[in-house]
């Protein structure tokens, strides 16, 4: 099954870099873009369509750069395969998952030490620079119900050792597939799920509401954790690696446009953790479009007028 999920995973990477995504590269069918163009692409889920239209929308109130927006382009090899081939000029990185997806380096705890590990990896590997930090970390979080959870004395994920036999896990299937995901994570804690089901990630949150699943792969920052009324298992022996968010960018399309770097480092530090849950809870739960949270937030900010 996991050997499938790679085949398929590929066969994505060179669908959008070699079909989809070709006609914005100059030279293709798409023409020459426009010198004063950039393509924002982002990954498969809320809080990267929101970032990508807070970066646009920043971009283009306080300049003459157009900004094209290409969320939902799919998982992390996808998007990383799209602004190396250039397809895309620039999107938000985690900084765990650059350092451990893509850089295939071991994970560590250190935050500042993980931040400058990406930003030479790429700048060396890619020539694509790492900008100022968002200010908010989006992690993994083992995610159950309350009522189950206290039922089996679980808080921490080392607790599930005992229960996993009996357990159902929900998951991502990125996660599935990662280096800092379901196989290494069970080998370091020692779980032995009873199944494990991928699915899309906009449905693991009900799955585990509803009790389809028992435990599922949650992402920290996601609305509906407080809105499911669902609990975040203490990662007690530090497994995952900090996952803090950046605006990645390709050096090409910073020379050639020099103000972009200085624009987007006014988004450094400016989202919390908890700025960062209820924007994506606006689109989530209370079904506001993705562009109008972005420019509300940047509003509110005083980043546009």
């Amino acid at each position: 099954m996991i050997q499938l999920k790679k085949l398929l995973t590929l066969a994505l990477i060179l669908f959008f870099t070699s079909s989809t995504l070709a006609g914005c590269l100059p030279g293709t069918g798409g023409g020459q873009l426009p010198e004063n163009r950039v393509i924002i692409g982002g990954k498969n889920f809320t809080e990267q369509d929101v970032l990508v239209h807070i970066m646009a929308t920043l971009i283009e109130e306080n300049s003459d750069i157009v900004a094209e927006r290409r969320g939902y382009l799919g998982g992390t090899n996808v998007v990383h395969e799209a602004i190396r081939t250039g397809s895309i000029d620039m999107y938000a990185e985690y900084t765990g998952t650059g350092w451990t997806v893509v850089l295939g380096e071991e994970a560590i705890g250190d935050p500042d030490q993980v931040y400058d590990g990406v930003q030479e990896g790429y700048e060396n590997q890619f020539n694509i620079r790492w900008l100022t930090p968002l200010g908010f970390e989006n992690t993994y979080g083992l995610t159950m119900r309350p009522d189950q959870a206290a039922q089996l004395g679980v808080t921490r994920i080392s607790d599930l050792q005992e229960h996993a036999p009996n357990l159902v896990f929900g998951c991502t299937h990125e996660f599935l597939e990662r280096p800092d995901g379901y196989g290494r994570m069970n080998e370091y804690y020692g779980l032995n799920f009873r199944s494990v089901t991928g699915m899309d990630p906009g449905l693991t949150y009900a799955a585990v509401r509803d009790g389809a699943v028992d435990v599922i792969d949650g992402f920290t920052t996601d609305g509906r954790i407080p809105a499911f009324n669902l609990v975040v298992l203490e990662d007690d022996r530090a497994f995952f690696p900090p996952y803090y968010a950046v605006p990645i960018v390709r050096q090409e399309t910073l020379d050639r446009l020099p103000q972009l770097e200085e624009i987007l480092t006014r988004l450094g530090g400016r989202l919390t953790n908890e700025e960062m849950a209820r924007l994506n809870a606006m689109v989530d739960l209370e079904r506001m479009r993705a562009e109008t949270v972005a420019r509300m937030w940047l509003e509110e900010e005083g980043l546009i007028p």
